[in-house]
């Protein structure tokens, strides 16, 4: 079960991999950084992506009520599209009241968003935070 450093070298060795971090969407802060981010400041893209996850987490559109009763987080994750790239976010499920999640940066033209998705899931699952 990797820690945060190891969990972030593994999401760095995948193909097109640019940037990781992982991020608590509650304060917006980096718990770990890897790699570059899109905007030169991993502060900042933590903060910026952890108002996209909260409100993935937190808006009953993204997450119905009907996810209420199960332990976690109500969304698996995101996926972000852009000309030049891919963001996942992959929610960790913790023992904890979990707020965590992880953030890849994909290069369109090298990564594979497949593949990046399946793992960053993994990732997530064995993640041990603490």
């Amino acid at each position: 079960m990797p820690g945060i450093d190891a969990c972030l070298l593994e999401a760095m060795n995948l193909p097109g991999a640019r940037g990781a971090a992982i991020v608590d969407w509650t304060s917006g802060l980096a718990l770990g950084t890897a790699g570059e981010t899109p905007n030169g400041d991993h502060e900042a893209t933590a903060a910026e992506t952890a108002e996209l996850a909260r409100a993935a987490a937190e808006y009953t559109a993204f997450a119905p009520a009907a996810a209420a009763g199960h332990e976690g987080p109500p969304v698996e994750d995101l996926i972000v599209t852009t000309r030049t790239g891919y963001h996942l976010l992959s929610f960790v499920e913790t023992t904890f009241d979990s707020s965590v999640f992880l953030h890849l940066w994909l290069d369109r033209d090298t990564g594979n968003l497949a593949l990046a998705r399946l793992r960053l899931g993994q990732l997530a699952e064995r993640l041990v935070l603490g």
